[in-house]
């Protein structure tokens, strides 16, 4: 039975927080060489006691978007009802978020806040954040993502694929974004590895010029690659509609995109037809489903992007199990991921048929270790190099 209520917002806290990768671990991509994961945690908590977690995305900076969420945006919500997630958008929006044109920042901060307020509506009423949100649990097709399959041997790859594969995935994704020749040649022995039952998605991060793409494109098509995601930069809307003509892979795009504002650019434009928005960047849950009524509307799929700790992560597998269409989700298959495995262990469980399911517990469904953010304070300095 639902409770009339949770109280009003007495506490936000965030915290920052870092720890180094080891050099065999280190994986390298469009971005760089990975040399520590960042996380940005946050926490609501009302005046009747409900703790919800949130997580906003580091943002390269994730001492600054901790700072934002506990002195720009704390002092606006203390005090509001915890349940009234859409009046709190609208507290925060004419503010910080649009005063300024849209800011990354601002929508990164208020996604763990979002995020958290979900999880506490969804303890009140003594549900799984599925139910709440009009859902219902299902399985939900998983493909081996997060910081891995990186740029190396095809032959390492191959092995770093074969472990996904014997765990249960039906998918994987790799990354492009170095030379065109080793970006293909990895995928061909992937694709050759394991045959026509593989799904093989792959992400450039943003680095490719229309040059790399005309090249790579339509030898991306022979390997039958599922999706080419960010290409290019998120606001370079020209290079991905010249790009279009290249070939038929279908492009994939909105880690990097803010609010449903955004995202009516990429629906409009009609070149990308895969939409990935981020739960801990594009404004939360609130935002995220949003996103998904537009998307619904154009019939467009999603496939949400997911990475870092298990609080966006399980909180991305309830918005699947309740909204349109067959999305992916992202699993995070990164290794000694100490976010995933300990500061909120078994975010999400792989099945033989490479599904996973939300986690029935009321709320998002995940303990949080706090001592593991006391024990792992923010690191500074670049993520990758």
């Amino acid at each position: 039975m639902l409770t009339s209520g949770c109280g009003a917002i007495a506490k936000v806290q965030a915290w920052a927080t870092s720890f180094p990768v080891p050099p065999g671990d280190r994986v390298r991509m469009g971005v760089g060489r990975t040399l520590k994961p960042d996380a940005v945690v946050v926490k609501v908590t009302t005046d009747d006691g409900i703790v919800g977690w949130g997580e906003s995305h580091h943002g390269r900076a994730h001492s600054s978007i901790a700072h934002f969420v506990t002195h720009a945006l704390r002092p606006l919500v203390l005090g509001m009802d915890a349940t009234d997630v859409q009046g709190v958008w609208h507290r925060i929006n004419p503010r910080q978020l649009a005063s300024h044109g849209i800011g990354a920042g601002c929508a990164i901060a208020m996604s763990g806040i979002d995020m958290a307020l979900w999880d506490i509506r969804a303890k009140a009423a003594g549900w799984p954040l599925y139910k709440l949100l009009g859902g219902a649990s299902k399985l939900i097709a998983a493909y081996a993502g997060g910081v891995a399959l990186g740029w190396q041997d095809p032959s390492a790859l191959v092995d770093e694929a074969a472990a996904h594969v014997r765990a249960g995935y039906k998918a994987v994704k790799l990354r492009l974004g170095d030379t065109v020749e080793r970006d293909v040649a990895r995928v061909a022995a992937v694709r050759e590895a394991f045959g026509d039952d593989l799904e093989i998605l792959t992400d450039v991060n943003a680095v490719y010029t229309l040059a790399d793409a005309r090249r790579a494109i339509p030898q991306l098509d022979e390997l039958d690659v599922g999706w080419l995601e960010e290409p290019f930069p998120a606001h370079d809307y020209r290079s991905y509609e010249l790009a279009r003509a290249f070939g038929r892979v279908p492009f994939a795009a909105g880690e990097n995109h803010y609010t449903r504002f955004e995202f009516s650019r990429l629906v409009d434009d009609r070149v990308v037809s895969i939409l990935q928005p981020d739960l801990y960047k594009t404004g939360g849950v609130t935002e995220t489903m949003r996103i998904a009524a537009l998307a619904s509307a154009y019939k467009l799929p999603i496939h949400p992007h997911s990475s870092m700790t298990g609080i966006n992560m399980a909180a991305t597998l309830h918005v699947l199990a309740a909204i349109d269409g067959n999305g992916y989700f992202e699993a995070d298959v990164s290794r000694g991921n100490l976010f995933r495995d300990e500061l909120t262990p078994t975010p999400f469980a792989i099945d033989a048929d490479g599904c996973v399911r939300p986690s029935d517990r009321p709320g998002i469904g995940v303990e949080v270790d706090e001592t593991f953010l006391d024990a792992h304070p923010a690191i500074e300095g670049p993520a990758y190099a």
